[in-house]
């Protein structure tokens, strides 16, 4: 197929299965803009935390859902979903399914297309279409009222679940359903339970209804224009001459009456489906037009495309229209608001890569972290929409002071010192009596859980907290961070402090084996196997993003490459899990053993971005080992010439590497014709564009 534009390199369902029901790329083909509030998609199954609600090997359609679940192991929250149908109304979910073929299944960012076969029998097809705003989804159905076909047909539009008590409300004259849903799945994790928290929606179809219900499962309700109840939908009947049926879906995390103002806003009466989608195409190629490449194979650039498609959904809004519902305080706030912070991921490569392609986001996103401490308490660590105590560390000390050295300033300074500060002095409570096992239900903020035995030894004592190792590991590096918001917030002393004390990765090296090792409290060793965050001893003794030369003087150069070189011939590296990701100097090798343009292309969870910001910013030639350094390691680009033109920069970034699909080896750089002399590269002075050359070798060099 020829090529006619850069959203043929873009294919959705790329992550959408693999041979593990949970540990494949965890993406759904979803419509919305980049960063949009709610994402549309088919849904093949009902979702949970650890499911999402399409899966490529599915055979079924039951329905097209309005999500807020940003990754499969998080909870979705405030959702609602609508089913088509024709002649008999089938509102439970197992009833409900309706057969498709990939074949008869269309997938871009802007616009999703299927064609399934109709459970009223005779062979009939319901073809759906949706696009979408923000916070607003448009969908399209065509029925087939052909003289052997002729039945009334319907749409289904569901609250909730069982369990979760939601309310559903039918206006035949202004042709609405409306209502909310309350479910949050992440409920039991964390303090904040966010108790006034409801997904409201408000669904304005183009056609009178003939007839209409609610629903309690499959029990149907006819004539009933409200319901609150569990399990709860409502349904409304078209006539049988109808041929297609169009209905816009508004979100709020607010009221009904702003989900009806989102609607007006974003989606008014009038407005034909056809611009809604040349508006969205419009947003996406906005961002995809950034980066012109030239050499590469089809499949490298669909990995690329795609892998922008994905990198640029999340953190998703929040807020509407200059107010937000805050689940810290339960209360509403005016301002800018993201959630989906997935920072245990996300700080390694996913915050750099949106620095460069979406600037105008960032102070904004850093302002929401800030509000997110003035209502709470603590900066966020896995907010969806309120904190989950997922994963460990404060790596958001790092996403800020990273920030801040690229030059965004744009927020309270003097908060963002307050919250690093109290991330790496404040122990959180019951410090020395709560375990803080992964998923723990119901825990205080976790923050840095150890943190006591942290600052009184050196290390996060094993035997009194989950995952010490990781945690000791991960809070060195977020003192180093910690270190840079000092310095450039003026608090030397402070800055000087948390520099060396971000040394103490060093505690937990066992120079018996050559490995780091959790620990006791008596400075004992706690075992190889004791104390790791999704990895081992192989992979965290790595782990020291800050300080590379001081490791390699820990452990002894020789040593030094030796593991390396061990770590990935002997199978030890894991990149389908993010504490790798800044490991390897086979970058090639890994990029074609973990991404392929597939529906089971990604070896692991995409994580909000975080896999695929590493296969972006690799391809270009660098990546960024310690991203609060504000520099960039040189790898090895992976294509012969790419034109980056950044958001709000007038000159373009030229990384010319003649020769790069070939030749794997980097013999020499230059940056606007100074020769680069060292393996390290400047965000700032990239940023200001400008030619990056490449002088590319079939043979290893003994350059940088």
């Amino acid at each position: 197929m020829a090529i006619k534009s850069l959203f043929d390199y873009v294919n959705p369902l790329i992550g959408t299965t693999g041979e593990d029901p949970h540990e494949y790329g965890g993406m759904i083909p979803s419509t919305a803009p980049p960063f949009g509030m709610t994402r549309w998609t088919p849904m093949t199954r009902e979702n949970w935390v650890s499911r999402l609600p399409y899966h490529y090997n599915d055979k079924n359609i039951t329905g097209f859902m309005g999500t807020h679940q940003p990754a499969i192991w998080m909870g979705d929250y405030g959702y609602v979903t609508l089913c088509p149908g024709t002649g008999t109304v089938r509102t439970a979910f197992a009833d409900r399914g309706m057969p498709f073929s990939h074949s008869d299944e269309s997938t871009t960012p802007f616009l999703y297309r299927v064609n399934m076969t109709d459970l009223g029998g005779n062979g009939r097809v319901i073809s759906a279409e949706h696009t979408a705003t923000s916070r607003v989804g448009f969908l399209r159905f065509h029925f087939d009222t052909s003289s052997d076909h002729k039945s009334t047909s319907h749409i289904i539009i569901q609250a909730t679940r069982a369990s979760y008590t939601g309310q559903v409300h039918i206006d035949p004259i202004r042709q609405e359903i409306s209502g909310y849903n309350p479910e949050r799945q992440d409920y039991k994790l964390g303090p904040f339970k966010a108790p006034s928290f409801k997904g409201y929606f408000v669904a304005r179809f183009d056609t009178p209804f003939e007839s209409f219900g609610t629903a309690t499962g499959a029990t149907l309700h006819e004539g009933e224009t409200q319901r609150e109840d569990e399990d709860v939908s409502a349904y409304v009947r078209f006539a049988s001459t109808r041929k297609s049926v169009q209905v816009r879906v508004a979100t709020s995390f607010l009221s009904i009456k702003q989900a009806r103002e989102n609607l007006d806003r974003e989606i008014p009466d009038g407005k034909m489906f056809e611009a809604v989608v040349a508006e969205l195409r419009e947003a996406w190629a906005e961002k995809l037009e950034t980066v012109a490449i030239t050499g590469g194979t089809t499949e490298q650039l669909t990995n690329f495309y795609t892998g922008m498609y994905h990198a640029l959904q999340y953190p998703s809004e929040f807020s509407e229209y200059g107010r937000y519902y805050s689940g810290y305080d339960d209360q509403i706030h005016e301002g800018e608001a993201y959630t989906s912070y997935s920072i245990w991921d996300t700080f390694r490569a996913e915050t750099a890569f949106l620095t460069m392609f979406a600037p105008e986001r960032i102070n904004g996103m850093i302002t929401s972290m800030l509000q997110v401490y003035e209502q709470g308490g603590w900066l966020p660590m896995w907010q969806n929409p309120v904190e989950t105590n997922i994963m460990v560390g404060t790596h958001v000390d790092s996403i800020i002071a990273e920030v801040m050295v690229k030059g965004f300033r744009d927020f309270d300074l003097s908060t963002a010192w307050a919250a690093v500060h109290k991330d790496a002095t404040v122990p959180p409570d019951n410090d020395t009596i709560l375990w803080y096992g992964d998923r723990d239900e119901g825990t205080p903020v976790e923050a840095r859980a150890g943190l006591t035995a942290y600052m009184k030894y050196g290390w996060v004592d094993a035997a009194k907290t989950a995952e010490a190792a990781s945690r000791t590991l991960d809070y060195a590096f977020d003192d180093w961070a910690v270190a840079v918001v000092a310095n450039l917030t003026g608090h030397t002393k402070e800055g000087r402090f948390f520099t060396e004390r971000s040394k103490n990765y060093a505690n937990i090296f066992n120079k018996d084996t050559g490995f780091m090792e959790a620990r006791f409290a008596n400075g004992s060793w706690a075992g190889e196997k004791v104390g790791w965050t999704e990895g081992d001893h192989w992979v965290y003794t790595f782990d020291v993003m800050h300080d590379i030369p001081g490791l390699v003087d820990l452990l002894g150069k020789d040593h030094f490459i030796t593991l390396l070189d061990t770590h990935f011939d002997g199978g030890w590296n894991r990149h389908d899990n993010e504490p790798s990701h800044h490991i390897p100097y086979t970058v090639r090798d890994v990029a074609e053993k973990n991404y392929h343009a597939l529906p089971d292309g990604l070896s692991g969870n995409d994580d909000c971005g975080q896999m695929s910001a590493w296969y972006i910013l690799s391809s270009f030639g660098f990546y960024p080992v310690n991203p609060p350094s504000g520099d960039y390691v040189v790898g090895s680009p992976f294509f012969e010439k790419v034109v980056i033109n950044f958001p709000g920069r007038s000159t373009p970034l030229v990384i010319s590497s003649p020769g790069a699909t070939e030749n794997p080896y980097v013999k020499s750089l230059k940056l606007n014709g100074r020769p680069i002399e060292s393996a390290s590269l400047s965000h700032n002075e990239l940023m200001k564009g400008g030619l990056l050359e490449f002088e590319m070798s079939a043979t290893k060099q003994t350059w940088g």
